[in-house]
C-alpha cells in the first residue's frame, strides 16, 4: 500500500498539473494581447450552459455584454480556445471580405458514426463549395415560385386544422402547431411526400423531427463527448446515436430516389436535384457521391426547414399575443392585401406575400429578438491579422460571432427587449451596420434556404392570423425564459397560448 508520503507526493503532482493547466489556459489569450474572462477547469467559459444553468444564448450574451467594448475577446469552449468577434467591421471581414480564409466552420465531422452530418452546414470548404454551387438553383426565386402553390396548399390545411382546434376551446402549443405545418411544407416541397403531420397526430415524420430536437440524456452525452472527449467519441460514439432517426431518413430518401428513377418521376424539388447529381457525378470532380452524402443534404434540409421556421413562427405568435396592437395591425395588412387583390383570385399569391411590408418587419424583428443560432462559427485557415488592429491569431483558431449578443445590444437596437417591428421599416434598416442583423448569417456561407424560410414562415403566419387571434393565458411563460437544455433558442415549456376565431 502507498504510505502517506507517497500519497502526498501524488496529490502534489496532480495539483501542480492542474495549476499548470489552468495557468496555460489563462495565459493563452494574454500572450496574444487579447482580453477575456478567466476559464473554469475543463469546462472553460461555458460552465453555466454545459451544466444547464443558462442557455447557450444567454451565456454568450452575458460574455458579450461584459466585453463588447473590445473588438474581440478570447474564451474557452471546454479546453478549446475560441475567439469571439464583436466589432461589426471585423465581423464583415470574417463573413465576407476575407471569407476565403474563414470558409470552414471548424466543427469536426465524425463520418463513421454520424453518417448524416455530411451536409452543407458542416462540410469542409473543399466539398462544401462545389456542392453548394450545384444545390443553390433549388432555392432561386423562380424555383420558389414553382413550389409556392404547394406551400399555399399546406397553409389551407393549417387553417382548417385551426378551425377544428379552436372549436374545442383548448389551449394550444403554437410551437408544435407550427412544427406540424412546416413538416408538411418541407415534405411536399423537398421530398414530394404528403407527410400528413397536421391531420395525423402520430405522424412518423413529426415524431422523428421532435426526437431530433427534444433534449435527452443521449443528446447530452453526445455533445459532451464531442466537445471534451473526441478520441473516445470516435470509438464509442455509435452507442449513443439516434439510430431510429438515421435509419428512417436514410430509407425515406433512398426509397424515394429509387421510386423516381424506376417510374421516371420528375419534380422541381430537392430530391430531383440530388438525383441529377447522382446521375451526373462528373459535376462534382474529386468528390465521392456516396448515398450518405446525398442523404445528408436532404436530411439537413428537412431538419433546418421545419425547425427554424416553426421556431420563428412560434416566437412571432408569442410576441403578437403579448402585443395585441401589433397583432391587429398585422391582421389588418393581411386582410387588406387580400381584399385589394381579390380580382386575381382568392388563393394567396407569391407577389401578395411580397407586398406585405409590415409582415416582413414582424418576421425580421422576431428573428432579431429570437435568432435561431446564438452564434456563427468559423475557423481561420492561416495566421491572420485583423484589419486596422495589431491583433494576430494563429492558424486554425476557431471564431464565434455572438449573434444573440449583437441582436440585443442597446447601442445597436434601442430598448432591445421591446418587440418593435418598426426597426425594420426602410429608414430603420438604412441607419444600421449591415452586420447588425445576422439571423441567417451573411456572405457566401449564409443559409442557403433563407428565401424559402422567409416565405414558408410568412405563409404560416398569414394562414394563422387571417382568421384567428392569439392571446396569452395562465400557462404562457411570462417573462420569457430560455430552455437551458436546448442549444437552439426556445421558450421553456413551449409557446402555450389561447387561440380563437376572428370574424
Amino acid at each position: 500500500m502507498l504510505d502517506y508520503f507517497q500519497i502526498l507526493c501524488v496529490a502534489a503532482v496532480v495539483l501542480l498539473a492542474v495549476y499548470y493547466y489552468l495557468s496555460s489556459m489563462n495565459n493563452y489569450w494574454k500572450k496574444l494581447g487579447i482580453a477575456g474572462p478567466p476559464p473554469s477547469l475543463f469546462l472553460g467559459n461555458l460552465k453555466s450552459s454545459t451544466l444547464g444553468q443558462l442557455s447557450m444564448s444567454d451565456s454568450t450574451r452575458k460574455m458579450y455584454n461584459e466585453y463588447k467594448q473590445e473588438p474581440v475577446f478570447g474564451i474557452f469552449a471546454g479546453t478549446t480556445p475560441v475567439l469571439m468577434v464583436n466589432d461589426l467591421d471585423l465581423v464583415k471581414d470574417v463573413l465576407i471580405g476575407d471569407f476565403s480564409l474563414f470558409a470552414s466552420r471548424g466543427v469536426p465531422i465524425f463520418r463513421k458514426i454520424e453518417s448524416l452530418t455530411q451536409h452543407l452546414f458542416l462540410l469542409e470548404p473543399e466539398i462544401w463549395r462545389p456542392l453548394r454551387a450545384r444545390l443553390s438553383p433549388v432555392f432561386t426565386s423562380g424555383k420558389l415560385k414553382e413550389m409556392f402553390p404547394l406551400v399555399i396548399e399546406c397553409g389551407e390545411h393549417l387553417e382548417k386544422y385551426l378551425d377544428s382546434v379552436t372549436k374545442k376551446g383548448e389551449l394550444v402549443d403554437c410551437r408544435e402547431i407550427a412544427a406540424k405545418f412546416t413538416t408538411d411544407v418541407i415534405g411536399t416541397c423537398a421530398f414530394g411526400i404528403d407527410m400528413n403531420a397536421l391531420a395525423d397526430e402520430d405522424s412518423e415524420f413529426r415524431r422523428m423531427g421532435r426526437e431530433m430536437f427534444t433534449p435527452s440524456w443521449q443528446q447530452v452525452v453526445r455533445d459532451l463527448m464531442r466537445q471534451f472527449l473526441p478520441n473516445v467519441y470516435q470509438r464509442v460514439g455509435h452507442l449513443v446515436q439516434p439510430k431510429k432517426v438515421t435509419e428512417f431518413f436514410t430509407n425515406v430518401v433512398t426509397d424515394t430516389m429509387k421510386y423516381r428513377e424506376k417510374h421516371n418521376v420528375v419534380r422541381s424539388d430537392f430530391i430531383n436535384m440530388l438525383l441529377e447529381l447522382k446521375r451526373n457525378p462528373s459535376q462534382l470532380e474529386n468528390i465521392e457521391l456516396t448515398d450518405s452524402l446525398l442523404t445528408s443534404q436532404a436530411f439537413v434540409f428537412f431538419l433546418a426547414g421545419f425547425e427554424t421556421s416553426s421556431s420563428t413562427i412560434g416566437h412571432a405568435l408569442y410576441e403578437l399575443a403579448l402585443n395585441t396592437d401589433i397583432q391587429n395591425k398585422l391582421r389588418k395588412e393581411i386582410r387588406q392585401t387580400l381584399e385589394e387583390n381579390a380580382g386575381e383570385g382568392k388563393v394567396l399569391t407569391y407577389d401578395q406575400v411580397r407586398q406585405m411590408k409590415y409582415l416582413d418587419a414582424v418576421f425580421r424583428e422576431t428573428l432579431r429578438k429570437y435568432p435561431i443560432l446564438p452564434i456563427l462559427m468559423r475557423q481561420v485557415s492561416t495566421d491572420y491579422t485583423f484589419k486596422g488592429t495589431k491583433i494576430t491569431i494563429p492558424k486554425d483558431t476557431r471564431i464565434w460571432i455572438p449573434v444573440y449578443g449583437i441582436h440585443h445590444d442597446p447601442d445597436i437596437y434601442v430598448k432591445p427587449e421591446v418587440f418593435d417591428p418598426e426597426r425594420f421599416i426602410d429608414n430603420g434598416i438604412s441607419t444600421r451596420h449591415p452586420m447588425a442583423f445576422l439571423a441567417f448569417g451573411d456572405g457566401p456561407r449564409n443559409c442557403i434556404g433563407a428565401r424559402f424560410a422567409f416565405y414558408q414562415s410568412k405563409v404560416g403566419l398569414i394562414s394563422i392570423l387571417r382568421n384567428h387571434k392569439v392571446e396569452v393565458c395562465e400557462k404562457t411563460t411570462i417573462p420569457y425564459k430560455s430552455d437551458t437544455r436546448a442549444f437552439l433558442l426556445s421558450l421553456k415549456g413551449g409557446v402555450v397560448l389561447k387561440m380563437s376565431k376572428v370574424e
